[in-house]
Protein backbone atom coordinates (compact mmCIF):
# COMPACT_ATOMS: atom_id res chain seq x y z
CA UNK A 1 0.00 0.00 0.00
CA UNK A 2 2.76 2.42 0.90
CA UNK A 3 4.61 1.57 -2.29
CA UNK A 4 1.50 2.35 -4.31
CA UNK A 5 1.13 5.68 -2.59
CA UNK A 6 4.77 6.62 -3.24
CA UNK A 7 4.34 5.73 -6.86
CA UNK A 8 1.22 7.83 -7.14
CA UNK A 9 2.95 10.76 -5.45
CA UNK A 10 5.95 10.44 -7.79
CA UNK A 11 3.65 10.42 -10.80
CA UNK A 12 1.78 13.51 -9.61
CA UNK A 13 5.04 15.34 -8.97
CA UNK A 14 6.29 14.47 -12.45
CA UNK A 15 3.05 15.65 -14.07
CA UNK A 16 3.06 18.88 -12.06
CA UNK A 17 6.69 19.59 -12.96
CA UNK A 18 6.03 19.22 -16.68
CA UNK A 19 2.97 21.48 -16.43
CA UNK A 20 5.01 24.20 -14.72
CA UNK A 21 7.79 23.82 -17.23
CA UNK A 22 5.37 24.28 -20.16
CA UNK A 23 3.78 27.30 -18.44
CA UNK A 24 7.14 28.98 -17.90
CA UNK A 25 8.25 28.36 -21.48
CA UNK A 26 4.99 29.82 -22.78
CA UNK A 27 5.42 32.95 -20.61
CA UNK A 28 9.00 33.41 -21.78
CA UNK A 29 7.99 33.02 -25.42
CA UNK A 30 5.24 35.61 -25.06
CA UNK A 31 7.69 38.05 -23.57
CA UNK A 32 9.81 37.71 -26.71
CA UNK A 33 12.76 36.12 -24.96
CA UNK A 34 14.29 32.92 -26.27
CA UNK A 35 16.03 30.90 -23.59
CA UNK A 36 17.66 27.53 -23.39
CA UNK A 37 15.34 24.87 -22.02
CA UNK A 38 18.12 23.17 -20.10
CA UNK A 39 18.89 26.48 -18.39
CA UNK A 40 15.20 26.89 -17.53
CA UNK A 41 15.08 23.48 -15.99
CA UNK A 42 18.34 23.99 -14.14
CA UNK A 43 16.97 27.33 -12.80
CA UNK A 44 13.65 25.85 -11.66
CA UNK A 45 14.80 22.48 -10.37
CA UNK A 46 16.69 23.73 -7.25
CA UNK A 47 13.91 26.20 -6.37
CA UNK A 48 11.06 23.60 -6.40
CA UNK A 49 13.04 21.35 -4.07
CA UNK A 50 12.86 23.86 -1.20
CA UNK A 51 10.73 22.85 1.86
CA UNK A 52 8.58 25.99 1.46
CA UNK A 53 7.62 24.96 -2.11
CA UNK A 54 6.89 21.36 -1.12
CA UNK A 55 4.48 22.43 1.62
CA UNK A 56 2.30 24.32 -0.88
CA UNK A 57 -0.65 22.85 -2.76
CA UNK A 58 -0.67 22.43 -6.51
CA UNK A 59 -2.46 25.70 -7.26
CA UNK A 60 -0.31 27.60 -4.80
CA UNK A 61 2.81 26.11 -6.33
CA UNK A 62 1.72 27.25 -9.77
CA UNK A 63 1.09 30.82 -8.46
CA UNK A 64 4.48 30.87 -6.75
CA UNK A 65 6.12 29.75 -9.95
CA UNK A 66 4.30 32.45 -11.93
CA UNK A 67 5.28 35.15 -9.39
CA UNK A 68 8.90 34.02 -9.41
CA UNK A 69 9.14 34.04 -13.17
CA UNK A 70 7.22 37.36 -13.43
CA UNK A 71 9.69 39.08 -11.14
CA UNK A 72 12.57 37.84 -13.26
CA UNK A 73 10.81 39.12 -16.38
CA UNK A 74 10.30 42.62 -14.84
CA UNK A 75 14.00 42.92 -14.11
CA UNK A 76 14.90 41.95 -17.64
CA UNK A 77 12.29 44.38 -19.09
CA UNK A 78 13.71 47.33 -17.10
CA UNK A 79 17.15 46.51 -18.37
CA UNK A 80 15.86 46.52 -21.94
CA UNK A 81 14.19 49.97 -21.43
CA UNK A 82 17.43 51.46 -20.10
CA UNK A 83 19.33 50.12 -23.11
CA UNK A 84 16.68 51.47 -25.48
CA UNK A 85 16.77 54.99 -23.85
CA UNK A 86 20.55 55.17 -24.08
CA UNK A 87 20.40 54.27 -27.76
CA UNK A 88 17.86 57.06 -28.42
CA UNK A 89 20.03 59.69 -26.62
CA UNK A 90 23.15 58.66 -28.50
CA UNK A 91 21.27 58.81 -31.79
CA UNK A 92 19.98 62.34 -31.05
CA UNK A 93 23.43 63.61 -30.11
CA UNK A 94 24.89 62.11 -33.24
CA UNK A 95 22.31 63.75 -35.49
CA UNK A 96 22.80 67.12 -33.78
CA UNK A 97 26.56 66.92 -34.11
CA UNK A 98 26.28 65.95 -37.74
CA UNK A 99 24.03 68.93 -38.48
CA UNK A 100 26.36 71.30 -36.65
CA UNK A 101 29.43 69.97 -38.40
CA UNK A 102 27.76 70.01 -41.78
CA UNK A 103 26.84 73.77 -41.43
CA UNK A 104 29.07 76.09 -43.48
CA UNK A 105 31.77 77.72 -41.39
CA UNK A 106 31.23 81.16 -42.92
CA UNK A 107 27.49 81.34 -42.22
CA UNK A 108 26.57 84.24 -39.82
CA UNK A 109 23.59 83.98 -37.48
CA UNK A 110 20.90 86.54 -38.38
CA UNK A 111 20.58 87.55 -34.73
CA UNK A 112 24.12 88.98 -34.92
CA UNK A 113 23.36 91.24 -37.86
CA UNK A 114 22.32 94.90 -37.59
CA UNK A 115 21.61 97.64 -40.10
CA UNK A 116 23.09 101.13 -40.22
CA UNK A 117 20.30 103.57 -39.30
CA UNK A 118 19.81 107.32 -39.51
CA UNK A 119 18.59 109.19 -36.42
CA UNK A 120 19.36 111.64 -33.65
CA UNK A 121 22.04 111.06 -31.03
CA UNK A 122 22.86 112.95 -27.86
CA UNK A 123 25.90 112.81 -25.64
CA UNK A 124 24.84 113.68 -22.12
CA UNK A 125 25.56 113.42 -18.42
CA UNK A 126 22.84 112.39 -15.99
CA UNK A 127 22.49 114.03 -12.57
CA UNK A 128 20.08 112.32 -10.20
CA UNK A 129 18.44 114.20 -7.36
CA UNK A 130 15.15 115.55 -6.03
CA UNK A 131 12.89 118.37 -7.09
CA UNK A 132 13.23 121.39 -4.81
CA UNK A 133 11.26 124.66 -4.94
CA UNK A 134 13.02 127.76 -6.21
CA UNK A 135 12.42 129.51 -2.87
CA UNK A 136 11.67 127.65 0.34
CA UNK A 137 10.72 129.43 3.57
CA UNK A 138 10.10 128.08 7.06
CA UNK A 139 7.37 130.11 8.71
CA UNK A 140 7.82 130.81 12.44
CA UNK A 141 5.98 133.25 14.66
CA UNK A 142 7.54 136.41 16.07
CA UNK A 143 5.04 136.37 18.96
CA UNK A 144 4.35 133.87 21.72
CA UNK A 145 0.82 132.58 21.89
CA UNK A 146 -1.76 129.96 21.05
CA UNK A 147 -2.95 129.19 17.51
CA UNK A 148 -6.54 130.47 17.28
CA UNK A 149 -7.18 130.19 13.54
CA UNK A 150 -5.51 128.55 10.52
CA UNK A 151 -6.41 130.16 7.22
CA UNK A 152 -4.65 127.83 4.70
CA UNK A 153 -4.26 124.14 4.03
CA UNK A 154 -1.38 122.10 2.62
CA UNK A 155 -1.23 122.57 -1.15
CA UNK A 156 -2.91 125.99 -1.16
CA UNK A 157 -1.37 128.72 -3.28
CA UNK A 158 -0.76 131.93 -1.33
CA UNK A 159 0.33 135.43 -2.30
CA UNK A 160 2.85 137.64 -0.55
CA UNK A 161 1.39 139.25 2.59
CA UNK A 162 -1.61 136.90 2.78
CA UNK A 163 -2.63 135.90 6.35
CA UNK A 164 -1.73 132.30 7.13
CA UNK A 165 -2.69 131.95 10.81
CA UNK A 166 -3.97 133.95 13.78
CA UNK A 167 -2.77 133.73 17.38
CA UNK A 168 -4.88 134.50 20.44
CA UNK A 169 -4.70 138.32 20.72
CA UNK A 170 -6.26 139.05 24.14
CA UNK A 171 -3.00 139.25 26.06
CA UNK A 172 -1.27 141.19 23.30
CA UNK A 173 -4.16 143.67 23.03
CA UNK A 174 -4.01 144.26 26.82
CA UNK A 175 -0.33 145.07 26.47
CA UNK A 176 -1.16 147.64 23.83
CA UNK A 177 -3.71 149.33 26.11
CA UNK A 178 -1.24 149.35 28.99
CA UNK A 179 1.46 150.89 26.82
CA UNK A 180 -0.92 153.60 25.58
CA UNK A 181 -1.88 154.50 29.16
CA UNK A 182 1.77 154.83 30.09
CA UNK A 183 2.24 157.07 27.07
CA UNK A 184 -0.56 159.37 28.21
CA UNK A 185 1.06 159.67 31.66
CA UNK A 186 4.43 160.48 30.13
CA UNK A 187 2.92 163.15 27.92
CA UNK A 188 1.24 164.76 30.98
CA UNK A 189 4.53 164.88 32.83
CA UNK A 190 6.11 166.53 29.82
CA UNK A 191 3.49 169.25 29.78
CA UNK A 192 4.01 169.94 33.50
CA UNK A 193 7.76 170.18 33.04
CA UNK A 194 7.32 172.55 30.13
CA UNK A 195 5.00 174.79 32.20
CA UNK A 196 7.50 174.95 35.03
CA UNK A 197 10.20 175.88 32.53
CA UNK A 198 8.11 178.72 31.17
CA UNK A 199 7.46 179.98 34.71
CA UNK A 200 11.14 179.95 35.49
CA UNK A 201 11.90 181.84 32.33
CA UNK A 202 9.41 184.56 33.28
CA UNK A 203 10.87 184.80 36.79
CA UNK A 204 14.36 184.90 35.35
CA UNK A 205 13.47 188.07 33.46
CA UNK A 206 12.80 189.81 36.82
CA UNK A 207 9.87 192.15 35.93
CA UNK A 208 9.82 193.71 39.44
CA UNK A 209 13.56 194.38 39.59
CA UNK A 210 13.41 197.71 37.69
CA UNK A 211 10.50 198.93 39.85
CA UNK A 212 12.17 198.05 43.15
CA UNK A 213 15.41 199.55 41.92
CA UNK A 214 13.73 202.90 41.16
CA UNK A 215 12.04 202.86 44.59
CA UNK A 216 15.36 202.17 46.24
CA UNK A 217 17.09 204.94 44.33
CA UNK A 218 14.32 207.50 45.17
CA UNK A 219 14.28 206.49 48.84
CA UNK A 220 18.01 206.88 49.00
CA UNK A 221 17.72 210.43 47.58
CA UNK A 222 14.96 211.34 49.96
CA UNK A 223 16.96 209.95 52.86
CA UNK A 224 19.82 212.27 51.99
CA UNK A 225 17.44 215.20 51.89
CA UNK A 226 16.15 214.24 55.33
CA UNK A 227 12.55 213.90 54.30
CA UNK A 228 12.39 210.07 54.43
CA UNK A 229 12.84 208.02 57.53
CA UNK A 230 15.56 205.43 57.70
CA UNK A 231 13.04 202.62 58.06
CA UNK A 232 11.36 203.37 54.78
CA UNK A 233 14.71 203.48 53.06
CA UNK A 234 15.61 200.08 54.50
CA UNK A 235 12.31 198.62 53.31
CA UNK A 236 12.83 199.81 49.75
CA UNK A 237 16.36 198.43 49.77
CA UNK A 238 15.14 195.01 51.03
CA UNK A 239 12.48 194.87 48.34
CA UNK A 240 15.06 195.56 45.68
CA UNK A 241 17.45 192.94 46.98
CA UNK A 242 14.67 190.34 47.18
CA UNK A 243 13.71 191.02 43.55
CA UNK A 244 17.33 190.51 42.51
CA UNK A 245 17.52 187.28 44.44
CA UNK A 246 14.32 185.96 42.87
CA UNK A 247 15.69 186.78 39.44
CA UNK A 248 18.95 184.98 40.09
CA UNK A 249 17.13 181.93 41.50
CA UNK A 250 14.79 181.80 38.47
CA UNK A 251 17.72 181.98 36.11
CA UNK A 252 19.35 179.05 37.88
CA UNK A 253 16.08 177.13 37.94
CA UNK A 254 15.75 177.35 34.17
CA UNK A 255 18.55 174.80 33.71
CA UNK A 256 16.83 172.35 36.05
CA UNK A 257 13.47 172.88 34.35
CA UNK A 258 15.02 172.34 30.95
CA UNK A 259 16.53 169.07 32.20
CA UNK A 260 13.15 167.96 33.53
CA UNK A 261 11.53 168.77 30.21
CA UNK A 262 14.16 166.72 28.40
CA UNK A 263 13.59 163.83 30.81
CA UNK A 264 9.84 164.06 30.31
CA UNK A 265 10.28 164.04 26.57
CA UNK A 266 12.46 160.92 26.85
CA UNK A 267 9.79 159.24 28.92
CA UNK A 268 7.22 160.12 26.29
CA UNK A 269 9.43 158.68 23.56
CA UNK A 270 9.97 155.52 25.63
CA UNK A 271 6.26 155.16 26.20
CA UNK A 272 5.63 155.75 22.50
CA UNK A 273 8.15 153.02 21.63
CA UNK A 274 6.41 150.68 24.09
CA UNK A 275 3.13 151.36 22.36
CA UNK A 276 4.64 150.72 18.96
CA UNK A 277 6.29 147.53 20.20
CA UNK A 278 3.03 146.32 21.72
CA UNK A 279 1.15 147.14 18.53
CA UNK A 280 3.83 145.36 16.48
CA UNK A 281 3.59 142.28 18.71
CA UNK A 282 -0.15 142.45 18.22
CA UNK A 283 0.41 142.50 14.48
CA UNK A 284 2.73 139.49 14.87
CA UNK A 285 -0.30 137.58 16.08
CA UNK A 286 -1.36 137.54 12.43
CA UNK A 287 1.20 135.33 10.66
CA UNK A 288 1.56 136.41 7.03
CA UNK A 289 3.25 134.89 3.98
CA UNK A 290 6.61 136.51 3.14
CA UNK A 291 6.53 135.14 -0.44
CA UNK A 292 4.09 133.97 -3.05
CA UNK A 293 4.05 130.19 -3.38
CA UNK A 294 2.48 126.96 -2.18
CA UNK A 295 1.98 125.59 1.33
CA UNK A 296 4.29 122.57 1.37
CA UNK A 297 3.64 121.49 4.95
CA UNK A 298 1.75 122.63 8.07
CA UNK A 299 3.16 121.65 11.44
CA UNK A 300 0.60 123.07 13.91
CA UNK A 301 -3.12 122.80 14.57
CA UNK A 302 -5.65 125.05 16.28
CA UNK A 303 -4.76 125.29 19.97
CA UNK A 304 -1.08 124.50 19.50
CA UNK A 305 1.32 126.67 21.57
CA UNK A 306 3.77 128.74 19.56
CA UNK A 307 7.08 130.16 20.78
CA UNK A 308 8.59 133.34 19.37
CA UNK A 309 11.57 133.16 17.07
CA UNK A 310 12.75 136.44 18.61
CA UNK A 311 13.13 134.67 21.96
CA UNK A 312 13.93 131.08 20.98
CA UNK A 313 15.80 131.60 17.73
CA UNK A 314 16.12 128.45 15.61
CA UNK A 315 14.38 126.42 18.33
CA UNK A 316 11.13 128.35 17.86
CA UNK A 317 7.99 126.49 16.82
CA UNK A 318 7.76 125.71 13.10
CA UNK A 319 4.31 126.75 11.88
CA UNK A 320 4.47 125.77 8.20
CA UNK A 321 6.75 125.62 5.15
CA UNK A 322 6.14 127.60 1.96
CA UNK A 323 7.79 127.13 -1.41
CA UNK A 324 7.73 128.91 -4.74
CA UNK A 325 7.20 126.04 -7.20
CA UNK A 326 6.73 128.19 -10.28
CA UNK A 327 10.50 127.80 -10.62
CA UNK A 328 11.95 124.52 -9.32
CA UNK A 329 15.32 122.88 -9.64
CA UNK A 330 17.09 119.54 -9.32
CA UNK A 331 20.12 119.43 -7.06
CA UNK A 332 21.94 116.38 -8.39
CA UNK A 333 25.40 114.86 -8.23
CA UNK A 334 27.78 114.39 -11.18
CA UNK A 335 30.83 112.13 -11.10
CA UNK A 336 34.22 113.82 -11.21
CA UNK A 337 34.96 112.06 -14.51
CA UNK A 338 32.12 114.01 -16.18
CA UNK A 339 32.10 117.32 -14.31
CA UNK A 340 34.76 118.81 -16.61
CA UNK A 341 32.36 118.87 -19.58
CA UNK A 342 29.42 120.35 -17.66
CA UNK A 343 29.00 124.10 -18.24
CA UNK A 344 26.62 126.80 -17.04
CA UNK A 345 23.44 127.33 -19.12
CA UNK A 346 23.76 123.93 -20.81
CA UNK A 347 20.28 122.63 -21.76
CA UNK A 348 18.87 119.73 -19.79
CA UNK A 349 16.02 117.29 -20.06
CA UNK A 350 14.37 116.29 -16.81
CA UNK A 351 12.30 113.17 -16.24
CA UNK A 352 10.37 112.17 -13.11
CA UNK A 353 8.74 108.89 -12.17
CA UNK A 354 5.32 110.52 -11.85
CA UNK A 355 5.25 111.67 -15.50
CA UNK A 356 7.23 108.97 -17.29
CA UNK A 357 6.13 110.09 -20.78
CA UNK A 358 6.78 113.82 -20.22
CA UNK A 359 10.08 115.68 -20.52
CA UNK A 360 10.65 119.01 -18.75
CA UNK A 361 13.16 121.52 -20.10
CA UNK A 362 15.78 123.13 -17.89
CA UNK A 363 19.33 124.44 -17.83
CA UNK A 364 22.39 124.27 -15.60
CA UNK A 365 22.45 127.28 -13.28
CA UNK A 366 25.02 126.31 -10.66
CA UNK A 367 28.07 124.03 -10.44
CA UNK A 368 29.63 123.44 -7.05
CA UNK A 369 33.37 124.23 -6.98
CA UNK A 370 33.90 121.76 -4.12
CA UNK A 371 33.62 118.01 -4.59
CA UNK A 372 32.31 115.61 -1.96
CA UNK A 373 34.22 112.39 -1.24
CA UNK A 374 32.01 109.51 -0.16
CA UNK A 375 33.18 105.88 -0.17
CA UNK A 376 36.20 106.93 -2.28
CA UNK A 377 33.88 108.35 -4.96
CA UNK A 378 34.11 112.11 -5.60
CA UNK A 379 31.00 113.85 -6.89
CA UNK A 380 30.11 117.49 -7.57
CA UNK A 381 26.74 119.05 -6.88
CA UNK A 382 24.98 120.56 -9.91
CA UNK A 383 21.84 122.68 -9.83
CA UNK A 384 19.51 122.40 -12.83
CA UNK A 385 16.67 124.95 -12.92
CA UNK A 386 13.37 123.86 -14.47
CA UNK A 387 10.34 125.68 -15.79
CA UNK A 388 7.26 124.28 -14.07
CA UNK A 389 4.17 125.25 -16.07
CA UNK A 390 0.97 124.29 -14.33
CA UNK A 391 2.91 123.44 -11.13
CA UNK A 392 3.06 119.79 -12.18
CA UNK A 393 6.37 119.16 -10.45
CA UNK A 394 6.18 118.85 -6.69
CA UNK A 395 8.85 119.14 -4.04
CA UNK A 396 10.91 116.02 -3.25
CA UNK A 397 9.99 114.17 -6.47
CA UNK A 398 12.86 111.95 -7.64
CA UNK A 399 14.22 113.33 -10.93
CA UNK A 400 16.90 112.51 -13.48
CA UNK A 401 18.39 115.56 -15.18
CA UNK A 402 20.02 114.70 -18.51
CA UNK A 403 22.52 117.48 -19.18
CA UNK A 404 22.94 117.71 -22.96
CA UNK A 405 26.62 118.06 -23.86
CA UNK A 406 26.31 117.55 -27.62
CA UNK A 407 23.45 116.63 -29.96
CA UNK A 408 23.49 115.65 -33.66
CA UNK A 409 20.38 115.36 -35.83
CA UNK A 410 19.98 112.91 -38.73
CA UNK A 411 23.30 111.11 -38.11
CA UNK A 412 24.28 107.59 -39.27
CA UNK A 413 24.11 105.33 -36.23
CA UNK A 414 25.36 101.82 -35.45
CA UNK A 415 25.12 99.75 -32.27
CA UNK A 416 28.03 100.31 -29.91
CA UNK A 417 28.60 96.54 -29.79
CA UNK A 418 29.36 96.48 -33.53
CA UNK A 419 32.35 98.85 -33.29
CA UNK A 420 35.83 97.33 -32.91
CA UNK A 421 38.70 99.42 -31.54
CA UNK A 422 42.38 98.58 -31.90
CA UNK A 423 45.19 99.57 -29.56
CA UNK A 424 45.36 103.04 -31.12
CA UNK A 425 41.59 103.50 -30.70
CA UNK A 426 41.01 103.27 -34.44
CA UNK A 427 37.46 102.14 -35.11
CA UNK A 428 36.26 99.51 -37.58
CA UNK A 429 33.29 97.22 -38.20
CA UNK A 430 32.74 93.83 -39.80
CA UNK A 431 30.15 93.16 -42.48
CA UNK A 432 29.05 89.91 -44.20
CA UNK A 433 31.28 88.79 -47.10
CA UNK A 434 30.24 85.30 -48.34
CA UNK A 435 33.26 85.04 -50.68
CA UNK A 436 35.72 85.34 -47.82
CA UNK A 437 37.02 82.30 -45.88
CA UNK A 438 35.47 83.53 -42.65
CA UNK A 439 32.36 84.91 -44.34
CA UNK A 440 33.09 88.44 -43.12
CA UNK A 441 35.29 91.42 -43.89
CA UNK A 442 36.56 94.27 -41.68
CA UNK A 443 36.34 97.91 -42.73
CA UNK A 444 37.74 100.99 -40.95
CA UNK A 445 35.29 103.79 -40.10
CA UNK A 446 35.39 107.24 -38.54
CA UNK A 447 33.14 107.63 -35.51
CA UNK A 448 31.64 110.67 -33.79
CA UNK A 449 29.83 110.90 -30.46
CA UNK A 450 28.39 107.95 -28.55
CA UNK A 451 25.65 107.66 -25.94
CA UNK A 452 26.73 104.26 -24.61
CA UNK A 453 24.35 102.19 -26.74
CA UNK A 454 24.73 103.74 -30.21
CA UNK A 455 27.65 105.40 -31.98
CA UNK A 456 27.66 108.02 -34.70
CA UNK A 457 29.45 107.09 -37.94
CA UNK A 458 31.01 109.98 -39.83
CA UNK A 459 32.72 108.06 -42.66
CA UNK A 460 32.92 104.51 -44.00
CA UNK A 461 29.31 103.25 -43.97
CA UNK A 462 26.04 103.96 -45.72
CA UNK A 463 22.47 103.80 -44.50
CA UNK A 464 20.84 100.30 -44.28
CA UNK A 465 24.18 98.56 -44.73
CA UNK A 466 24.42 95.27 -42.81
CA UNK A 467 27.09 94.95 -40.13
CA UNK A 468 28.00 92.23 -37.63
CA UNK A 469 27.58 92.56 -33.88
CA UNK A 470 30.57 91.47 -31.83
Amino acid sequence: MSSFCNLLHSGATYATYHSWNRLFQTSVWRAGIIVNQSKIQSGIQPWIQTPEFKRRGSNAKVRMLEEHEGEKMKKKSRKLWWILGALIILTTLGVTGFVALSRPKNEIDSSRLAAVERGDITRSVVATGRIEPGAKVEIKSKANGIIKELKVQVGDLVREGQPLAELDKENLAARVREAKAALIGAESNLKAAQAQLEKNKVEAEGPDVPFTRRNFERSEKLLKEGVLPQQSHDDSRSAYELALNRQNVARAQIIVSEAKVAQARAEVAQAQAAVERAEEELSYATIRSPIGGMVLSRDVEIGSPVSSILNMGAAATLVMVLGDISQVYVRGKVDEADIGVVKLNQPSRIKVETFKDKIFDGKVTQISPLGVDKDNVVTFEVKVSIDNPGNLLRANMTANAEIVLEEHKGALLVPESAVIYDAQRNASVEFPAPGQPRGRERKPIKVGISNGSRTEVLEGLSEKQQIILQ
